[in-house]
């Protein structure tokens, strides 16, 4: 009875894979894989696609295709996340992410962000007939009065309880995070830092983050905290907090011993810690008029350079001066401002830290989708690997965000999203900006005139 139960088992597993090869909507066939995991590259490989998933990857693929692409001489990664964004005109920026390959946003709060507009997000999101990433997001901030982002970003928009939420005292913190946890968020919006440039305000005091962090845990959800230097750097990491949003300003140094067991206690986490290096590189861009001119970026963001008036620069000048004394680096070029940052990071990485893409998109200079292949340049830059960049940008932010099953690599049974390439990669990270087609929930996109 059991070997007839075998048999039949057997049957049925041949006869249901048997059906799968039988008719894909989309097949790539003969084309480079990089699949987003650090493997390495996979040649001669071809992908079936069927209802919005991944169904079948080999060397050869029979049965019927309703469409087709020949990867012949092509390059496919899976589709790019950007793990820090912030809009306030998703209807315009979704797009732009999706023309640049970023099939995945996680938004981390903002002065927009009410219930009512993170549900737009999702929305827009989840349909397929306008171009738009999927979308993740945080809560609301959890901060102070007075205090980074508000104090920072001026605005009406910043209203308690709606769209920022102060807090007072720590027993506020568990209704807060009870009322946040009624939401599909990824976790909680905390800010620690005191700037980010003068003039600074106290920090978050760590009562509150221990508290914050306590309350998320009892309802399945972690704290994703914004620190910029090594004080609020080692608050997060006493007060529990899981995942770090932000790594402009802090500096880690290998020789500081009791600065590497504090981070060894943190790696312990299996934390996840996103890049934002390109926050110091949109400081730059008003002194450097001549990015503007690279074929790859959009009309639509070239036309910036109109905006670079005297008064602007000068005070680009004044806040580069700024990072300059606190970096303590004598020049305001790229490679000072970045390859210290980068070298923190391969040490990080080295530590057994999940290091994930993210470029703080929302401020000015900052691009939606384009900016995220500047991140990705600057770590080459400083010397990191393409395909550990490129997993960055993929798998670790999947694995981030807790959607490793459906979402950042490319794999049998997972979302197809992927982005085709004309160019190899790991030549050049460059090239992941010679983008040949986008393709979202197998579907492929339609992307914007340059």
């Amino acid at each position: 009875m059991k070997q007839l139960i075998i048999l039949i088992t057997i049957s049925l597993i041949v006869s249901c894979t048997s059906n799968k090869s039988e008719h894909f909507d989309l097949v790539i066939s003969n084309v480079n894989l990089i699949d987003g995991t650090g493997k390495s590259l996979q040649t001669g490989v071809s992908i079936g696609i069927n209802d919005g998933k991944i169904a079948a990857i080999g060397t050869t693929l029979s049965g019927s295709q309703r469409n087709h692409i020949d990867g012949t001489g092509k390059f496919v990664i899976p589709g790019l996340f950007d793990c820090h964004v912030h809009t306030g005109n998703f209807e315009r920026d979704f797009p732009r992410f999706v023309h640049y390959g970023v099939t995945s946003v996680f938004v981390t709060g903002g002065g927009l962000c009410t219930n009512d507009f993170y549900a737009s997000m999702r929305k827009q999101g989840n349909q397929d007939s306008i171009p738009a990433p999927f979308v993740f997001h945080t809560s609301q901030h959890f901060t102070m009065e007075g205090r980074h982002p508000a104090k920072t970003y001026k605005s009406s928009n910043w209203r308690d309880g709606i769209t920022i939420f102060y807090l007072k005292d720590t027993l506020q913190i568990e209704d807060l995070v009870k009322e946040v946890s009624q939401y599909p968020i990824v976790g909680i919006k905390l800010t620690i830092e005191d700037g980010p440039a003068p003039p600074f305000v106290k920090r978050i005091p760590q009562s509150f983050i221990n508290k914050t962090v306590k309350e998320a845990s009892k309802h399945g959800l972690e704290v994703f905290a914004h620190v910029s230097d090594n004080v609020e750097l080692e608050m997060a990491i006493n007060g529990g907090v899981q995942n770090l949003v932000h790594f402009t300003g802090v500096n880690i140094d290998p020789e500081d011993s009791i600065q590497v067991r504090l981070l060894q206690k943190f790696a312990e986490r299996n934390p996840y810690w996103v890049t934002t290096l390109m926050i110091d590189k949109s400081f730059l861009y008003p002194i450097h008029p001549e990015w503007f001119e690279s074929k790859s970026m959009l009309s639509v963001y070239k036309e910036a350079v109109n905006a670079l008036t005297p008064e602007l620069i000068d005070r680009g000048k004044i806040y580069i001066q700024i990072l300059m004394d606190e970096y303590g680096i004598n020049e305001n070029s790229l490679e000072a401002f970045m390859l210290p940052q980068v070298e923190d990071i391969k040490f990080l990485d080295e530590m057994g830290f999940n290091m994930v893409l993210g470029t703080d998109t929302g401020n000015d200079f900052n691009f939606p989708g384009y900016s995220l292949h500047e991140e990705m340049q600057l770590l080459e830059l400083g010397g990191m690997e393409p395909i550990e960049i490129i997993k960055m940008g993929t798998l670790n932010a999947a694995e981030m965000l807790h959607a490793q099953d459906s979402l950042g690599s490319i794999k049998v049974g997972k979302i197809a999203n992927m982005v085709l390439l004309d160019k190899s990669p790991l030549e050049n990270i460059n090239n992941t900006l010679l983008i040949n087609s986008v393709i979202k929930r197998g579907r492929i996109q339609e992307r914007l005139d340059q």
